[in-house]
């Protein structure tokens, strides 16, 4: 068989093992986690995993106050540079999401690889080039990158784009995930040192979980960003933390978000009408799984 042959056919029985590993038609097979976001009718999938990297880039640009062009360009140049995983090896002494050097002045191996550490770097570069909302993705991210292949970046702008939409506030009800059953019980401490984490501080009313209910927490988020830049205004804050709830979902354990009169769950894997009263506009509610 010729190279070119052999790959097709690998490219083919590639195929074939997604579908089967998505699920058949008898329903015998589970379908397969992900999470995805659909603008204009198209849908761009990601692995939970790398949801929850693209949640925390556009959590810090948030964070700052950046315009969601920033957070365009950082989820583009992590796709390119790690395929939005945060690596712990690379080329010469590469690490993390974006794939930056020790040697080259980035920080030791350990801050790099704190995800909030080199999307703050990543953000500090970006800021100062003073036209970097106005430039092509290429010439932005290899401005802060210094990468052998500017150009790679530009394949995963439509992605890119599509994902800083929905986990901006730009884009209600885009971002859903299909998920396995949780691995275990919610913690509330746990979501809300990650959201310390992402966010910084956002105001949270934690209830607690007891025997007959899981734990939930009420969040404000129209406060996101400082009522200014990316998101100021109650309903893009909403719609900006739920959605950055769902795409952390896996590793959370949460079961359930309600914002507004929408709400998507693990078991709809969908934003479907709320049954119960909406939200206060900017209020954002997160249902964490319940022990055993």
């Amino acid at each position: 068989m010729t190279t070119a042959l052999l790959s097709v056919a690998l490219l083919i029985g590639a195929a074939v093992v997604v579908v089967t590993v998505l699920g058949r038609s008898d329903g015998s097979r589970s379908v397969a986690e992900s999470c995805s976001v659909e603008v204009d009718r198209t849908r761009w999938l990601l692995s939970p995993a790398q949801a929850d990297n693209a949640a925390l880039l556009a959590a810090v640009s948030v964070r700052r106050g950046l315009p969601a062009r920033a957070a365009t360009i950082a989820i583009a140049t992590a796709l390119q540079e790690s395929k939005l995983v945060n690596l712990s090896y690379g080329d010469s002494d590469s690490v993390g999401l974006f794939q930056q050097r020790p040697s080259q002045g980035w920080g030791t191996v350990e801050q790099i690889m704190d995800p909030v550490y080199s999307t703050g770097r990543f953000y500090d570069g970006l800021v100062a080039i003073s036209d970097y909302q106005d430039l092509p993705i290429t010439e932005a991210a290899q401005k802060v990158q210094r990468s052998a292949f500017p150009e790679a970046y530009a394949q995963h702008e439509p992605r890119a784009r599509a994902w800083a939409s929905a986990l901006t506030g730009w884009s209600a009800g885009a971002l859903t995930c299909t998920l396995h059953a949780p691995r275990g019980a919610g913690s509330s401490d746990a979501f809300t040192a990650r959201v310390d984490h992402d966010l910084g501080t956002v105001p949270l009313t934690v209830t607690a979980a007891t025997s007959t209910a899981p734990a939930t927490m009420l969040v404000i988020a129209g406060s996101l960003g400082g009522r200014s830049g990316l998101v100021a205004d109650d309903v893009r804050g909403g719609w900006a933390f739920a959605q950055w709830a769902v795409a952390v979902a896996a590793q959370q354990n949460v079961t359930e978000v309600r914002v507004a009169d929408r709400v998507w769950s693990r078991t709809g894997a969908a934003w479907t009408a709320a049954t119960t009263a909406p939200l206060a506009s900017g209020s954002v509610e997160v249902m964490l799984a319940a022990a055993g």
